[in-house]
């Protein structure tokens, strides 16, 4: 099946955008506040409070999940990408007067971190609803490329914005392009009233967690989630501004290839996947991308050349595209369509070991080194991705098992 079959469906062809351009401003504003919190303050352990801040919403993303459920995804997602653009905003007018300071990026930071872990999970919940199921693999690859594409565009237009216009007029820029996707997201198809449930919203979140805990393919799924965000994803989704500045000493633009080499893969694993030109099954692919993406993190610990550095983390990124994309695909299928908001709301809980992670790693850092740091981190990783294989073996890992159904 074509990679462009989704979008002849009109709903996608304004999802896709509006999700690219708010992708964009994410990794762009993720870049800009890790240097300058890091170059202003040196400081490994602030580093990584602030992006730990970014992903502070995913211990609220069930509800985010039930209001979705309820009042609407395209309307929540409005309401949370309108968000962004004042806040951005905010940001651009604080550093153009002269005014930022680092406890300005802490306190956006939180409130933007409130509501941004829970987008990944709308947006996926919409393609569910919007895109028929033989296409739905596809689709999902296909949306994935806009993560994928913004950290590329991120690291030239994050670390080389500021450097050539500033950091005032770049976060001009980010808010700009919050605004369009907030416009974009008008033209998504709305979820019907019918879909939605009248629960509370405590009840909503009981009956969710009781869904994914009575479902081994879910709950092993999560678990997976969980630990890539715990044990993997700080690595690339956090500690790089150190990584370029105190263990590669390459400086802001060796920050851009150090986060745009990573982001290249990912988009090439993206756009493999979305071909679907591989038999692949779905849950096996995700575990065993699992093992490789850890085995990738015990060597980007032990590599001082950025040369070589560059090239592992495109590999490290095309690697974890198999695992994240085929890992949605097992969660959406294993779900009915009523469940769906809940699911993936409970799903992003996972996000809440990326902060964990990160400011777990900070310390660790500052006290036994880098490259201890990733061994400690890939060593458990590799345990608990045998340990969940071995878990939930007959609906991860056999060939029957409904969650092997073929990419």
């Amino acid at each position: 099946m074509s990679a462009l079959a989704p979008f002849r469906v009109r709903s996608f062809r304004f999802q896709w955008p509006a999700d690219l351009a708010t992708s964009w401003a994410f990794e762009m504003e993720a870049l800009i506040l890790g240097w300058y919190v890091f170059a202003t303050t040196g400081s490994v352990q602030l580093l990584v409070v602030v992006g730990a801040l970014a992903w502070l919403g995913s211990l609220f993303s069930p509800f985010f999940g039930i209001a979705g459920d309820r009042i609407g995804v395209r309307r929540l997602l409005c309401l949370t990408r309108g968000g962004y653009a004042l806040l951005a905003a905010l940001m651009a007018a604080l550093t153009l007067g002269g005014w930022l300071e680092p406890w300005h990026v802490l306190v956006v930071a939180g409130i933007a971190g409130l509501m941004k872990p829970s987008d990944m999970a709308m947006r996926h919940v919409l393609v569910g609803h919007t895109i028929p199921p033989e296409s739905l693999m596809g689709a999902l690859a296909v949306s994935r490329t806009t993560s994928d594409t913004a950290r590329i565009f991120g690291a030239i237009a994050g670390t080389g914005g500021v450097a050539l216009i500033g950091m005032g007029p770049a976060y001009a820029v980010v808010s700009a392009i919050y605004v369009g996707a907030f416009l974009l997201s008008l033209g998504v198809a709305p979820v019907h009233a019918a879909q939605a449930h009248a629960a509370k919203v405590l009840a909503g979140l009981k009956e969710g967690v009781r869904y994914v805990w009575d479902k081994p393919d879910l709950l092993g799924a999560f678990s997976v989630a969980f630990l890539v965000n715990f044990l993997a994803y700080p690595f690339f989704l956090g500690l790089l501004p150190y990584v370029a500045k105190d263990v590669y000493a390459i400086g802001q633009s060796g920050l851009g290839w150090l986060a745009g080499s990573f982001a290249v893969g990912a988009l090439a694993g993206s756009l493999v996947v979305s071909a679907n030109r591989m038999p692949l099954r779905a849950a096996r692919v995700m575990l065993l991308s699992t093992a490789l993406w850890f085995l990738g993190i015990v060597l980007f610990g032990q590599i001082r050349s950025p040369a070589a550095g560059i090239g592992l983390l495109f590999a490290v990124g095309f690697v974890q595209s198999f695992c994240m994309t085929p890992l949605a695909a097992v969660m959406l299928r294993a779900s009915s369509e009523d469940m769906r908001g809940r699911v993936m709301g409970i799903r992003m809980l996972a996000i809440w070991g990326l902060p964990l992670g990160l400011v777990a790693a900070g310390p660790l850092i500052a006290s036994v080194g880098f490259s201890a740091t990733t061994l400690l981190y890939a060593g458990l990783g590799l345990a608990a991705s045998a340990g969940i294989a071995l878990r939930w073996r007959r609906t991860l890992w056999l060939r029957t098992a409904a969650a092997n159904s073929y990419l």
